[in-house]
C-alpha cells in the first residue's frame, strides 16, 4: 500500500499529513538521523530531488524557518525535498563529543543523498547547502556522493577565516553575558563553544585545514553559488568558478545576515535567494520529463520508512532504552512534535511537555529540550517536545502569521497536546516546561485550568499578554531592567558622547521611568486590594493562588539579574509568601537568558531534573535565611544561588 493511502491510519505515528512533510529516520554509519521529506502534490511532478544541508549551530536555529521556506517553495514546483539533522544536532541521534564532526557530518550528507534516491528513485538529486552546510555538500561530492546539481549559499571555503569569525562571535557573546573567557581561550583545549553549540577539538583542527582555492573543480555538473551582499568580503571563489565553467552560475544577493544572524523571532526569509534557487531548480527540472502520479506517490511505501529512533539510556543508572517517534497533534493547526518514550514496563505514568522558547523550534534553546527529554525518558517519563501552531515545523492557522510567540489561543495547542499524551499513553500527571515565552504559556495554561500537575518556568519575562500587543513595544521586563542600566550609564563616557550627539531617545527613557513608577504604585494598590479581598483584573497573585489551590506545583527559575524575578515580586506581591511549597523560586548565580554556556546549562538541567523528580523544594517569603527540613524535603526560605 502506498504512503499516500496510509496517511490517516498512521498519522499519530509520524506519517505525513497533507499539511506537513513526512517525518522519518535513516541510518548514517552506526547512528540514525532525523529527516523531514517534503513530497509534492500535483498532476505532474519533477523527476528531481533536493537534499538541504543546514548551517552550523545557532545559525541553523535562526535559519530554521528560512530552510523550511526553501523546502516548501521547491516542493510547490513539484520537487521532492529532504531536510535532515546531522548527528548530534536537532532530533538526530547523539554523537561522541570528541568525534570529528566535519567528517561525520560529511558522511551524513552522503547518507541523506543515498536515502533520497532509495526512497524515491528520482533521476536527479541536488544538494542545497548554507554556510558550513555548503562546505559539507562540497565535501560529500568529494567523498563519492552522486549529485546532479549543487546550490551553495555563502559557502565556507577558508576554514581559518571561518574559525576567526566563530571566535569573534563567541567572545562577543561572553562579553555581553558578562561571563569569563571560555576554557579554550585560556589554552586548556582546542574545542570551541559558539552560542551554545560545540565543536570538538578534532573538528576545529579539521576546519582549520580547509582551503578551497580557485583551481578547484565545481562540486556537481551544474552548480549555483550565491554569495551575500551583506558580507563585507564575499569569498570570490564562486565568481572565479563561474568564469571558468559554463555550468556554474554565480549571484550576489541580499538577505543572508537576516536569515542566519537575527534571532529566530526576528529572522527574515531571504525572498530573493529563495526565488533564485527556485528559478535554478526549474531549469534543472526542465532537462528531464516529469513524473505523472500515481507513479510518483507509489514510489514510497510505509515499509520503506523508519518511524522510530531507539537509543540506550543516557546515564549509567539508565539501563532502559529510549525510543523517539514523531507525532502529529490535531489542534487549531496541525502540530508537530517528537515523543521520547521509556520502555512500557518502565513508565511511571507521568508526562512532560516542552513548549517553544520564543520562536525557536521544538529542540529548544541550544538543544536543551532534546537533552532533557532523553534524560527524563530514561527515568520513566514520557516526554514530548512540541511546536505550537505557526512555530517550528507545525502548520500555521489560516489567517495567522508565522512565528507569533504569544498567540492568545496557544493554550488550545497545549490542551490538544495534553489530551494526545493522556489518551495515547494513559498518563495520569502532566508537567509543562518552558523558557521565556514557553514559561509564559505554561503559567497561562495552568491558570486556564488545563489538567496539569506541575509547571517548570525558566526566565519568564512577562506574565500577561494582551491580544494586539507587539514584541517591539516597550515590555514590562524592559521597564524593570532599564532604570538600573541608565544609572550605570551616567558614569560611562561613551553614553555621554551618545547623549551629546543626539543619539538618546529621551521620550523612551522618560516612558521607562514613568512606567516603573506606575509598576511600584500598582503593586502597592494590588496588595491593599488583596488585603480587603477585592478581586482585580489580570492579577498574578490571584492566578498563582488559584493554581496552588488545585494542587499544581510551580517552580520559577531565574538567572541572576533577570527582570522577570523583580516583575514577579511586583505583580504577585506578598502573596508569594503564602503559597508555601506549592511555589518554589530558584535563582542561578550564572547564566544568560537561554543558558547558552555549557556549564551553566548543566546546572539548569540538574535543577530542572530535581524539580521534576521532586527531590528539592524552595520556598520564598523573604523573612529568613534559615534552612529547615520538612518530611525529608529541604525547604529554603530565601532564593537559592547555584
Amino acid at each position: 500500500m502506498s504512503l499516500a493511502m496510509q496517511v490517516d491510519a498512521h498519522a499519530e505515528f509520524g506519517t505525513r499529513s497533507s499539511e506537513l512533510p513526512q517525518a522519518l529516520y535513516f541510518k548514517s554509519s552506526d547512528k540514525y538521523l532525523f529527516g523531514l521529506l517534503h513530497l509534492p502534490q500535483g498532476e505532474e511532478l519533477a523527476d528531481v530531488g533536493v537534499v538541504i544541508c543546514n548551517p552550523f549551530g545557532y545559525e541553523a536555529t535562526c535559519a530554521h524557518r528560512s530552510i523550511r521556506a526553501f523546502a516548501e517553495s521547491a516542493c510547490n514546483l513539484g520537487i521532492t525535498v529532504l531536510r535532515f539533522d546531522y548527528r548530534g544536532t536537532g532530533d538526530s541521534d547523539d554523537i561522541d563529543p570528541s568525534a570529528d564532526q566535519l567528517e561525520a557530518w560529511t558522511e551524513d550528507v552522503c547518507s541523506a543523498v543515498a536515502e533520497l534516491r532509495r526512497l524515491t528513485g528520482l533521476r536527479q538529486v541536488c544538494v542545497l547547502g548554507i554556510r558550513l552546510g555548503a562546505l559539507l555538500a562540497i565535501s560529500a561530492t568529494q567523498q563519492g556522493a552522486v549529485v546532479d546539481g549543487a546550490i551553495l549559499i555563502a559557502p565556507i571555503v577558508n576554514g581559518q577565516k571561518y574559525l576567526r569569525e566563530l571566535h569573534r562571535i563567541r567572545l562577543g557573546s561572553n562579553l555581553t553575558a558578562g561571563s569569563d573567557p571560555p576554557p579554550e581561550e585560556r589554552g586548556l583545549n582546542a574545542s570551541m563553544d559558539v552560542s551554545g553549540f560545540s565543536l570538538s577539538a578534532a573538528t576545529v583542527a579539521a576546519i582549520a585545514r580547509i582551503q578551497i582555492d580557485h583551481s578547484a573543480r565545481p562540486p556537481a555538473p551544474r552548480t549555483l553559488i550565491i554569495d551575500s551582499e551583506d558580507l563585507a568580503s564575499p569569498s570570490g571563489w564562486g565568481r572565479e568558478l563561474s568564469k571558468n565553467y559554463d555550468d556554474v552560475e554565480y549571484r550576489v544577493l541580499p538577505g543572508l545576515l537576516n536569515m542566519i544572524m537575527a534571532s529566530p523571532l526576528r529572522a527574515v526569509v531571504p525572498v530573493s535567494m529563495v526565488a533564485a534557487v527556485c528559478e535554478w531548480l526549474k531549469s534543472v527540472a526542465g532537462t528531464c520529463p516529469p513524473i505523472r502520479p500515481p507513479a510518483a506517490t507509489n514510489r514510497i511505501e510505509i515499509a520503506d520508512i523508519t518511524l522510530t529512533l531507539t537509543m540506550a539510556g543516557h546515564s549509567p543508572t539508565q539501563g532502559a532504552c529510549v525510543t523517539e517517534r514523531p507525532a502529529f497533534v490535531s489542534s487549531r493547526a496541525l502540530l508537530f512534535g517528537i515523543v521520547s518514550e521509556p520502555p512500557f514496563d518502565a513508565r511511571n505514568r507521568h508526562g512532560v511537555i516542552f513548549l517553544n522558547t520564543g520562536a525557536d523550534y521544538h529542540i529548544g534553546a541550544n538543544r536543551l529540550h532534546v537533552s532533557l527529554a532523553r534524560r527524563w525518558a530514561g527515568n520513566g517519563y514520557v516526554v514530548m517536545r512540541i511546536d505550537l501552531g505557526g512555530l517550528g515545523d507545525s502548520a500555521t492557522l489560516a489567517g495567522s502569521t508565522n512565528d507569533e510567540v504569544f498567540p492568545t489561543e496557544a493554550f488550545d495547542d497545549v490542551r490538544a497536546t495534553i489530551n494526545y499524551l493522556r489518551s495515547r499513553y494513559g498518563l495520569e500527571g502532566i508537567t509543562l516546561c518552558g523558557i521565556c515565552s514557553g514559561a509564559y504559556h505554561a503559567l497561562r495554561s495552568a491558570a486556564a485550568n488545563l489538567p496539569v500537575q506541575q509547571i517548570l518556568m525558566v526566565n519568564p519575562q512577562n506574565y500577561f499578554w494582551t491580544k494586539g500587543m507587539r514584541i517591539d513595544e516597550l515590555q514590562l521586563a524592559e521597564v524593570v531592567r532599564y532604570p538600573t542600566e541608565y544609572l550605570h550609564r551616567l558614569f560611562s563616557l561613551a553614553s555621554w558622547r551618545q547623549l551629546l550627539s543626539g543619539g538618546v531617545n529621551f521620550p523612551r527613557v522618560a516612558l521607562v521611568y514613568v512606567k516603573r513608577l506606575f509598576l511600584a504604585f500598582d503593586s502597592t494598590i494590588r496588595d491593599l486590594a488583596r488585603f480587603w479581598r477585592i478581586r482585580l483584573p489580570q492579577d498574578l497573585a490571584s492566578d498563582l493562588e488559584a493554581i496552588a489551590a488545585r494542587g499544581v506545583r510551580m517552580s520559577f527559575i531565574f538567572a541572576r539579574n533577570e527582570p522577570g524575578m523583580t516583575l514577579l515580586r511586583l505583580q504577585a506581591g506578598s502573596s508569594i509568601g503564602r503559597l508555601g511549597n506549592s511555589c518554589r523560586i530558584h535563582i542561578l548565580k550564572d547564566g544568560d537568558h537561554i543558558f547558552s554556556d555549557r556549564k551553566h546549562r548543566a546546572v539548569l538541567e540538574n535543577l530542572l531534573t530535581n524539580e521534576l523528580y521532586g527531590s528539592a523544594a524552595t520556598e520564598i517569603d523573604g523573612s529568613s535565611s534559615q534552612n529547615k527540613t520538612t518530611g525529608g524535603v529541604k525547604a529554603i526560605k530565601t532564593p537559592v544561588d547555584y
